[in-house]
């Protein structure tokens, strides 16, 4: 599952109270299988696993804000990850490089995270995240089916032992791709639902990835599109450590 929490956006969205439907007249799908068909379709075990690292960069979009700006994504296995973010020549970024998450941003400058919000941080570093659903999640439970957007859903329910209110997956009936997920989020701000649409799949190297991610978040609502991903980049280790306090230059 890709998994992109962008600095000091994340607001509260209302809670989402309705009941999924179940299919009408139809068995109700295994968790399992659809896991396994969400990890066929983006190309496989085999191809997952045989990329280890990652560089995104895109445009990033905040229109109640009338912000845009370049975003760019680093992403190490296992764990390893940095997010910046660009507006106007000032850089918001976020990393976590396999103990400490941190972020780092002009106006409140460099902040550890603790306690809920590093194991959070933790679970979206998880660079082969599709193959560990399992562990991510002490609980798996189906709900049922719903639309997004015009396309028929499988909802999964994934509860982290950490966590008392639970993700919510969302996959294609027909390509089993990620479609969405709602998840709840702890800031410096207190709780908020997070709700990441995922869309305009592509084949790189051998891997079916979004390159439109939007963020719904009330006032503070995004969209990345991505322009270039490349597989398999040199990333040193020391470009996820925390940074230095007050260094926020452009990376």
């Amino acid at each position: 599952m890709v998994a992109i929490a962008v600095l000091a956006l994340a607001v509260c969205l209302p809670a989402q109270d309705a009941k999924p439907a179940s299919p009408s007249g139809a068995a109700m799908p295994n968790v399992d299988a659809i896991i396994d068909r969400y990890i066929a379709a983006i190309g496989g075990r085999a191809a997952i696993e045989k990329i280890t690292s990652r560089a995104s960069l895109g445009k990033i979009e905040v229109p109640s804000m009338n912000l845009s700006g370049t975003v760019m994504i680093h992403e190490k296995a296992p764990d390893k990850t940095l997010q910046v973010v660009i507006f106007s020549g000032n850089a918001f970024r976020q990393g976590f490089d396999g103990t400490h998450a941190w972020t780092d941003d002009p106006a409140d400058g460099l902040r550890l995270l603790s306690g809920v919000e590093l194991a959070e941080a933790k679970r979206d570093a998880d660079f082969f995240h599709p193959l560990h659903l399992h562990e991510i999640y002490s609980k798996l439970t189906f709900v049922g089916t719903e639309k997004v957007g015009d396309r028929d859903a499988y909802v999964l329910e994934g509860t982290a032992a950490d966590e008392s209110e639970p993700d919510r997956m969302y996959f294609d009936v027909q390509s089993a791709l990620a479609l969405r997920i709602l998840s709840p989020r702890h800031t410096p701000d207190g709780k908020a639902k997070i709700q990441e649409d995922f869309s305009d799949y592509r084949t790189v190297d051998g891997l079916e990835l979004p390159f439109t991610i939007v963020q719904t978040g009330g006032s503070a609502d995004f969209t990345i599109r991505v322009s270039e991903i490349h597989d398999g980049v040199d990333l040193d280790d020391g470009e996820f450590a925390v940074p230095q306090a007050g260094d926020s230059k452009v990376q």
